[in-house]
C-alpha cells in the first residue's frame, strides 16, 4: 500500500539545528564524499551516496504541495551536500519548489567546499536568483595538519575559496567548527588556524560543535592514532582561545548543539567581550557555571 506521506525518507536523516522548522527535502542520499573519519553521520550500509532521481524529486514536491498547502516557509535540502548535484539538476528543483510551494521564504543545503570548486560565481547567482539562500559548510577546522589527520579532503584555501565564492555569489554561509578536533596536542594552532579562516571569510553565522564519537573511536585513530581528548577544562580553553582570536565585523555565533557543554550565543563582534567573560568563568569555576548537564548532550 503507497503511503499517504509524500516524501521517502531513508535513515536517519539530519539536518542543522536551525532547521528544525524546516521541510527536509532529500535531492542525494549519503553524503559524497564521506571519508571524514570523525563523521558518523552517513556510515550506515542504506545510507550509500547517490542522486535522487530528478523526476521522482519533482513527483515529492508536487505531492508535498498538495499535503502541506501554503504552510511550507521554509526548505532544507538533504542530504550531505546537496550541491553536489549539477547547477541544471539544482534550478530544475528550486524551480519545482517555486510551483508546488510557493510561501517557501529560505531554501538552504549543506555544501562541502570541494562541491563549489566545478561551480563557477554566475551559476552559484543562478541558484541564489532562483531561492538558493543559504549553505552550511562544515570547514570543521581551519589547520591544514587537522583537517589532513581526518581526512576531510579539504586544506584551509579550499575552504576559504568555497566561502568567498558563497559571498560572491549572495548566498549566506553558516560555518561549523569542531571543538576538541586536534586533540590535546593540536588544540591551540586548530583554534587559531580556524579563526584564522573565520577572519578571512567573515561568515554570516558560525557554530560550534563538540567532537564525539557516540559509535566508538576506532575509525577515527585510524588516522590519528596519538590523538588524546581534550578535557573539559581544555576544551574551554580551546574556545577562549578560538573566539579571543576572532575579529568579525557582523557574525551570528552560536554554540549552542547539543554536543556543548558551555552554552553561547551572541553576535561577534559587538557581544565578544561578554563571550569571553562567560568562557573564562567557565574555565576559572565549572562548579558554578551553567553547564548542560551529560545526560542532555544525548551522545
Amino acid at each position: 500500500m503507497r503511503s499517504t506521506f509524500p516524501i521517502r525518507y531513508v535513515d536517519p536523516v539530519f539536518r542543522p539545528p536551525s532547521e528544525a522548522d524546516s521541510l527536509i527535502l532529500p535531492v542525494t542520499d549519503g553524503c559524497s564524499w564521506n571519508h571524514c573519519s570523525f563523521c558518523e553521520m552517513y556510515t550506515a550500509p542504506q545510507k550509500k551516496f547517490h542522486a535522487r532521481d530528478a523526476a521522482e524529486t519533482l513527483e515529492t514536491l508536487r505531492r508535498c504541495g498538495e499535503h502541506f498547502g501554503a504552510g511550507i516557509r521554509r526548505v532544507f535540502l538533504a542530504d550531505g551536500d546537496a550541491l553536489v548535484l549539477p547547477t541544471r539538476r539544482l534550478l530544475e528543483i528550486l524551480g519545482g519548489i517555486r510551483e508546488h510551494l510557493p510561501a517557501v521564504r529560505r531554501v538552504s543545503s549543506y555544501c562541502l567546499p570541494r562541491n563549489l570548486r566545478r561551480k563557477s560565481v554566475p551559476e552559484l547567482k543562478e541558484l541564489a536568483a532562483a531561492g538558493l539562500s543559504m549553505a552550511y559548510v562544515g570547514a570543521e577546522s581551519g589547520d591544514d595538519g587537522v583537517l589532513a589527520k581526518v581526512n576531510k579532503g579539504e586544506t584551509f584555501a579550499s575552504t576559504l575559496e568555497a566561502l568567498d565564492k558563497l559571498q560572491q555569489a549572495g548566498i549566506r554561509r553558516s560555518v561549523m567548527i569542531l571543538n576538541g578536533l586536534g586533540g590535546k596536542t593540536l588544540s591551540r594552532q586548530h583554534a587559531e588556524n580556524s579563526a584564522r579562516l573565520a577572519n578571512a571569510a567573515q561568515p554570516e553565522y558560525m557554530a560550534t560543535l563538540v567532537v564525539s564519537f557516540p559509535q566508538g573511536e576506532q575509525r577515527f585513530r585510524a588516522g590519528f592514532p596519538e590523538w588524546q581528548p581534550c578535557s573539559q577544562h581544555e576544551q574551554f580553553v580551546e574556545m577562549e582561545t578560538f573566539v579571543s582570536a576572532l575579529e568579525l565585523r557582523r557574525t551570528v555565533f552560536r554554540s549552542d548543539h547539543v554536543s556543548n557543554r558551555l552554552v553561547l550565543k551572541g553576535s561577534l563582534g559587538t557581544e565578544k567581550p561578554r563571550l569571553l567573560a562567560e568562557i573564562r568563568s567557565a574555565i576559572a569555576a565549572p562548579e558554578s557555571a551553567s553547564l548542560r548537564p551529560p545526560w542532555q548532550r544525548g551522545l
